[in-house]
């Protein structure tokens, strides 16, 4: 028989079965497709910078898990990036640099309000503060404290602490590092000024039930609201909620906002070596709580989504409120000014927004709106484009050439004038292994530089981000794959995309073949698995003696790069690959069942003895500094009877 063309179309389709789906492929992890054919995705190399809190943290180089990232230029060329997370907020100034803990002070006590206890042999220390409002895992920077009188000394105490537990509404416990001695039995510590950053919030969401849970105009203390009588959607809420950030210019200052918190500006210093914290806005009617906010692109409004009304404490979670055009301390509407507001009608809460070509897209739990500048006197007009949608949080957006790309609960959606639902043949395969209840988790980024849209999420029995899809718009294909990342930015102001880890790392993706994260670096295992096909017409068993491989390795590192082929042959649809040496099925020929072949560059046949009527092929790599793109191989087959 001549040699079989395994021509496979790019792209993955789980929609059937490995047989109907025959011509394509069905599996894979860490493999893209580039002009048509598989190859291994591009490697990542961890940012050097670290943080220059006293507080050192954990793991990586900034404290708790990052949700968002932000990049801009100020008009001294600075290359800043905002760091938001579930328990800080940072600023990097460029590649490596430090990252700078601007998060904002909650409140600071009058000096004596804060005393300390101490334990002889114990690292413990208990505070004394009275309301302190803090709960565990915030942090306080204590100053003007003096030494207990023996090891705790003034230089141990005047320090940055994370609080470690909460007694009561006047004492909580840090944790200092040295032990207490005899000398240091007792109250003390002088005048100390305890300095509270903004509460922390959680890594992951917390799903509320029960009647009423965060139900329409319920909790007012900067908690977002929900349908009435509905379970609270994962995300809601402030302080215990999964903390995301939302982030705007305006101007070379930032504007930023812990979802159900209050509005934050960052102010650019014209020293590069000072960051100052973030400052709460409270002038001008500015909201208490809300849940997004944006800078309008042209018109230079600072929007806030989700947010409460004027003169009331009680967020609204459908309310949108604008301040004056180019003045973000002024929110009271008045004849002499543009600042206003507008309730939505079609869904419970305001999910997300995205700034698109000419409008502002708004989404709810239930709609697609567009929000459009009139100017005077109506100043923003709201169109309703769809209803019946949905979307899964508040960063499953993206956009690619003019186009919107979203994640919905159940499906996906593309927004280029109108809506669309985007065709997926991986839609059952994704939607039947996820966890919605972490949906506020999930996120959307750009690879522009492939021309992907790539969504994250956690699989089914995972609480964390394990598992992600790519749409390539150019090509119009999808695929898949496994990766811990928590927030993830496409920057033309940086070289390449960025991504953070739950390892409190950030990372540069499409940097080298390896994993960067670790030193020495780690090798990436990736691998691509075809749909079955019939050996010849499937008629008839067929023998696979050779084949003939077509694999380049540019880009490779290392000398000699290889992968693997694995020749994976079955007897029918329903029954399982053989893995065997010697299978059941009885032949003239002398026959093997899977098995794996080593390829290198210059590898020109590959001598297989495999047997069936149905065969799948594979190619994996685990091997530091090698990249691979696969071609079209070929097999020779020839014919060995029937049953």
């Amino acid at each position: 028989m001549p040699l079989q063309k395994l021509q496979l179309r790019p792209g993955i389709n789980r929609e059937s079965t490995t047989l109907a789906n025959e011509g394509t492929y069905f599996e894979m992890d860490k493999v893209r497709f580039r002009s048509g054919y598989p190859e291994k995705l591009g490697g990542w190399a961890a940012d050097t910078g670290t943080t220059n809190s006293a507080l050192t943290p954990p793991a990586g180089s900034f404290w708790g898990v990052c949700r968002s990232l932000f990049n801009w230029i100020t008009l001294s060329s600075y290359n800043l990036l905002g760091v938001g997370t579930n328990l800080k907020f940072y600023i990097q100034n460029s590649t490596g640099g430090t990252f700078h803990d601007v998060t904002p002070l909650r409140v600071t006590t009058a000096a004596g309000d804060v005393t300390f206890a101490a334990t002889n042999g114990s690292t413990t220390l208990t505070v004394t503060d009275v309301a302190h409002g803090a709960q565990a895992g915030d942090f306080v920077t204590y100053s003007g404290a003096v030494s207990l009188g023996g090891a705790i000394t003034a230089t141990v105490l005047n320090k940055e602490y994370q609080v470690a537990a909460v007694t009561s509404n006047n004492v909580y416990t840090i944790t200092s590092t040295v032990a207490a001695n005899a000398s240091d039995v007792g109250n003390g510590g002088g005048a100390t000024v305890g300095a509270y950053q903004i509460t922390t919030g959680s890594a992951t969401a917390t799903v509320s039930v029960g009647w009423g849970a965060g139900g329409w105009g319920g909790i007012t203390t900067g908690y977002s609201n929900t349908g009435w009588g509905s379970p609270a959607p994962a995300g809601v809420g402030f302080g215990s909620q999964l903390r995301l950030w939302s982030q705007a210019n305006f101007g070379e200052d930032l504007i930023f906002n812990p979802r159900g918190g209050g509005l934050y500006l960052w102010e650019v210093n014209a020293n590069p070596n000072i960051f100052d914290r973030g400052t709460l806005l409270t002038t001008g009617d500015t909201p208490d709580f809300c849940n997004i906010v944006m800078v309008s692109d042209a018109s230079r409004f600072v929007i806030g989504f989700g947010v409460n009304d004027y003169g009331s404490a009680v967020q609204n979670p459908m309310l949108i409120r604008w301040s004056d055009q180019e003045d973000y301390t002024q929110w009271t509407p008045a004849i002499t000014n543009q600042a206003g507001s507008f309730t939505l009608s079609d869904g419970s809460q305001i999910v997300t927004t995205v700034q698109a070509r000419q409008e502002i897209l708004v989404w709810t739990d239930s709609a697609l709106y567009s929000m459009q500048y009139l100017g005077p006197p109506y100043v923003w007009g709201f169109q309703l484009l769809a209803d019946n949608l949905s979307i899964v949080g508040p960063n499953a957006t993206a956009t690619a050439s003019n186009v919107v790309y979203w994640m919905g609960v159940d499906k996906f959606y593309m927004y280029s004038g109108r809506v669309e639902t985007l065709y997926c043949p991986l839609r059952q395969y994704i939607y039947g292994n996820i966890n919605l209840s972490q949906a506020f988790q999930f996120f959307a980024g750009t690879n522009e530089g492939y021309n992907e849209i790539w969504w994250y999420y956690c699989s089914a029995n995972s609480t964390t981000i394990d598992s992600y899809v790519v749409y390539n718009y150019l090509e119009k294909i999808w695929f898949y794959g496994t990766l811990a990342r928590t927030a993830w930015l496409d920057s033309p102001l940086r070289v390449q995309p960025m991504a953070t880890t739950y390892g409190n790392q950030l990372v540069y993706h499409e940097s080298g073949v390896d994993d960067g994260t670790t030193n020495p670096p780690s090798p990436i295992s990736s691998y691509i698995q075809s749909a079955d096909f019939n050996i010849g017409d499937g008629h008839n068993y067929g023998f696979v003696w050779r084949m003939v491989p077509d694999i380049t390795f540019d880009g490779s590192y290392v000398n000699n790069p290889s992968v693997t082929f694995t020749m994976r042959p079955r007897q029918n649809p329903g029954s399982n690959y053989s893995a065997a040496a010697n299978p059941a099925v009885t032949s003239t020929q002398n026959y093997q069942g899977q098995r794996n072949y080593a390829v290198q560059q210059f590898t020109e046949i590959i001598y297989t003895r495999v047997r069936g009527r149905q065969m799948a092929f594979k190619v994996s790599s685990d091997g530091l500094g090698v990249q691979w793109q696969l071609g079209v191989p070929s097999i020779d087959v020839r014919p060995d009877g029937r049953r």
